[in-house]
């Protein structure tokens, strides 16, 4: 692919084209590659949290709201000092809803893997975070994401009633089928029938509690 971008010196970079400046595309609509990770997180943190801590022998990761880290599409650079401190980064999970138009979950989908493609290239340990919407990015959310290695989900929100568990499981079904993963982070509710079948498979499931469920829990206490 031709970097006219590159070329153009008195435009800014509004849409961040030097994370990509090195990248190899995949797919329809060109999501940059990754390379293929095998590590798998010891403990979570947020990416608002992370700003804050001094313990950095965890991994980053974003199922929050997307206000909380849109900043670092906005800034990355600014934020890359801090990120390198920490074992990895488990990749933005930008909202896909199913009444977003569909060019606006294609975005999400790239502005996901363009960050982590740069991040790769600086050096820092990443996990692709799958995310898809409806039927329709099922498919694509997977482009760019190798296989037979670790890959990330957040469910938190996605199993609240049975309209959207279909969805999430449905997707979750095309996701294995096409990326063989090795090992599945699974952030947020699991429950052990909608999981089983990726067990039986030979694939290794790694269970973190949201925020949502941890601080409920200590109330609870």
């Amino acid at each position: 692919m031709e970097k006219v971008n590159c070329m153009r010196s008195s435009c800014k970079d509004v849409f961040n084209a030097f994370m990509v400046s090195e990248a190899e595309y995949a797919g329809k609509y060109e999501f940059p590659a990754l390379l293929p990770t095998s590590k798998v997180p010891n403990k979570l943190i947020t990416f608002s949290k992370a700003l804050h801590r001094d313990d950095y022998n965890q991994w980053i990761h974003f199922y929050e709201d997307d206000a909380s880290f849109e900043r670092i599409w906005r800034n990355p650079r600014r934020y890359l000092p801090i990120l390198k401190k920490f074992n990895g980064v488990i990749l933005p999970d930008f909202s896909l809803y199913r009444d977003m138009p569909l060019a606006m979950q294609i975005w999400n989908i790239y502005r996901s893997r363009a960050i982590g493609h740069w991040l790769q290239r600086e050096g820092v340990n990443i996990i692709a975070n799958i995310r898809y919407g409806d039927e329709r990015t099922y498919w694509v959310c997977c482009d760019g994401v190798p296989k037979n290695c670790v890959i990330s989900i957040g469910t938190h929100g996605t199993m609240k009633n049975r309209i959207d568990r279909q969805y999430m499981l449905q997707g979750l079904d095309v996701v294995v089928k096409r990326l063989h993963p090795t090992d599945i982070i699974i952030y947020g509710t699991a429950k052990e029938k909608d999981f089983q079948k990726f067990l039986d498979l030979g694939i290794r499931l790694h269970r973190f509690d949201s925020e949502y469920a941890i601080a409920h829990r200590k109330e609870k206490c």
